[in-house]
């Protein structure tokens, strides 16, 4: 591989954009905000370095902040108890809502898209246009199969690989599919 190639698969790694070849990811058309708020319970997601220390009960709950924002609490249980972190997210202008920009410390954003949703908001998909993350969330701690195979196919058309996926457990829930 030459230099020059090298320089730009690199650079466009560093802008969080899909590998050559790759078909772009896309968010979903439009996401009712207001049916989308409140809590979400996460069946699976990609391991990731912030995540380390949750063993179970990981769950993201949003709100309408009065800036027009959407407030993130985002709550797992660790060895020692839980771990909490507090953000914001804002949508992307042109996304019908599909796409935001979230923040946990300024100045510092990441890409939060809804790539697949229910129709009836039962379940999620997240993840970004590089496809190094992907949460899939369940309005309630476990998702029945047929919605959980829905959720999974969102994410494969979306060209995640799903041999990454940990499932998380939660509490009185039993263990969590493998």
């Amino acid at each position: 591989m030459n230099f020059a190639r090298l320089i730009f698969i690199l650079t466009l790694a560093a802008l969080g954009q899909q590998a050559v070849g790759q078909t772009p990811v896309a968010s979903v058309p439009s996401v009712d905000l207001s049916r989308y708020v409140g809590k979400w319970f996460e069946i699976a997601s990609f391991p990731m370095f912030f995540q380390r220390h949750c063993i179970a009960d990981t769950t993201a709950e949003y709100s309408s902040a009065s800036d027009g924002a959407i407030n993130v609490h985002n709550r797992c249980r660790t060895e020692s108890g839980f771990d909490d972190a507090s953000g914001k997210a804002r949508v992307v202008e042109g996304s019908g809502n599909g796409r935001l920009k979230v923040w946990f410390f300024w100045p510092f954003k990441a890409d939060y898209w809804v790539i697949g949703l229910d129709d009836n908001y039962r379940w999620a998909v997240v993840g970004n246009p590089n496809r190094k993350y992907l949460w899939i969330l369940s309005r309630t701690p476990q998702l029945p199969d047929d919605q959980l195979q829905a959720a999974l196919a969102a994410a494969a058309a979306q060209g995640y690989d799903l041999k990454m996926l940990c499932y998380t457990v939660q509490s009185g829930a039993g263990q969590a599919p493998r």
